[in-house]
């Protein structure tokens, strides 16, 4: 099986090595991965900033750059969620604005094979043991788009359950969203920094040494409160967590 990489902005300029675990954990499971150039942003930041005509040019370049291909995978559940909800929706005002229906038709193409990493493994590949190895503590927080819009449910706490050395903890008010939002936190910051401190709160009450999500960007505003209180519990992400084998630790 040959699938794309969609790596996302967050994760190319900030956090490499969840775009590493990822290929790393596929290959593992008999996957080939390719990383088309040609990928930029999602439109994610323009979109829910209201720029809608300005997303409509990264639809069009996301769609040329991933169409040869029949999976492409994603460890973002709010960028799978760009392309899976707001795709369809942007080509239907394009369409509903007399400009034809180039848009929804990219749109189309993109949504059917667009999956963030655990559902991949989970409902492509059919594996929950993917022979992960990491002897620590870790509570699960499900980041707002993978459990509100994409529906990852239990995927990603399975895939957990099933590490080796794992041990996870509870997550009191796990439903809660973290503050972050995008552009959310910038324009609402004392709201956004109000609402990590709650989220933080809970984390730490867990007693866990490692909090997991499958969104960088919900990690990485989890993490900064973390760091701001001087708490040793570390952010991962959750493709760092099964890329990691007892002879060869990543996470």
């Amino acid at each position: 099986m040959r699938v794309a990489l969609f790596v996302t902005c967050v994760n190319d300029t900030l956090y490499p090595r969840t775009g590493q675990a990822v290929v790393r954990l596929l290959e593992r499971l008999g996957v080939d991965v390719d990383f088309p150039a040609a990928q930029s942003c999602c439109g994610q930041p323009q979109f829910n900033t209201g720029y809608r005509h300005e997303t409509e040019p990264l639809v069009r370049r996301f769609d040329a750059a991933f169409k040869e291909y029949e999976y492409i995978v994603t460890p973002s559940g709010s960028c799978a969620a760009m392309v899976r909800d707001n795709y369809p929706r942007i080509g239907a005002k394009a369409a509903a604005e007399g400009r034809g229906q180039a848009l929804a038709d990219a749109a189309a193409r993109s949504v059917p094979k667009t999956y963030e990493l655990s559902e991949f493994l989970v409902d492509v590949l059919g594996v929950t043991d993917v022979g992960a190895y990491f002897p620590h503590t870790v509570t699960y927080h499900p980041t707002c788009h993978g459990l509100r819009m994409l529906g990852l449910r239990d995927r990603p706490r399975r895939l957990l359950e099933h590490v080796e050395g794992l041990e996870l903890r509870e997550l009191p008010g796990t439903e809660e969203c973290c503050g972050f939002g995008g552009t959310f936190a910038v324009k609402n910051a004392a709201v956004s920094a109000a609402m990590g401190a709650d989220k933080v709160r809970a984390v730490e009450s867990t007693g866990a040494e490692t909090v997991c999500t499958v969104d960088n960007s919900c990690l990485m505003h989890i993490g900064g409160t973390l760091a701001k209180r001087g708490s040793t519990v570390r952010p991962v992400h959750l493709a760092e967590i099964l890329a990691a084998t007892e002879k060869e630790p990543f996470a």
